[in-house]
């Protein structure tokens, strides 16, 4: 199974594939995708759409996994980051890909066992779990992936449950 995790932004969208084989994760492909300060915001954002559209299509995932917005003070960011989020829902939906969504509490407490883990703790647990020995970088693209680990996590246990479950019905 391959999951696009998606860390939403207008100036910077990190984005992550994973390829789940039971247990064993692996990174496929992962970066961020920029645009310009200056730049209308609706240029931003479909630049941002024709980009996410592109890497659906080459990489065919089977779940687009995208972050929750979490309560931001600054709300001029707020919302900002709330259009590239729909940005990043509606290309999932053109291309008729599952979509997942989960809190940055959920991603954390999935990726290190601790909802309130570190930034550091968090970029320390996706490398070993996915053997990766580069720094990452910028931290979106670390907050990327830990959503794709975190969709597959989530994948792979409401499969367990659904075995389960076939064998109490």
């Amino acid at each position: 199974m391959l999951v696009l995790g998606i860390d939403p932004g207008t100036a910077i969208m990190g984005y992550g594939f994973v390829e789940s084989h039971g247990n064993r994760l692996k990174a496929v492909a992962y970066g961020a995708l920029r645009t310009t300060a200056g730049t209308p915001n609706e240029l931003r954002l479909r630049h941002i759409y024709e980009e996410l559209t592109g890497l659906i299509e080459t990489y065919r995932p089977d779940i687009v996994s995208v972050e929750e917005l979490f309560f931001n003070k600054n709300v001029r960011t707020a919302m900002a980051v709330g259009q590239a989020r729909g940005v990043a829902l509606l290309a999932a939906a053109n291309a008729n890909v599952s979509l997942l969504e989960f809190t940055p509490l959920q991603v954390k407490q999935s990726v290190v066992g601790y909802g309130k883990a570190t930034k550091e703790q968090v970029i320390f647990m996706i490398q070993k779990l996915l053997n990766l020995h580069t720094k990452l970088g910028p931290d979106d693209v670390a907050d990327a992936l830990a959503v794709a680990i975190c969709a597959t996590h989530a994948h792979n246990l409401a499969g367990k449950l659904r075995t389960m479950e076939g064998h109490n019905g």
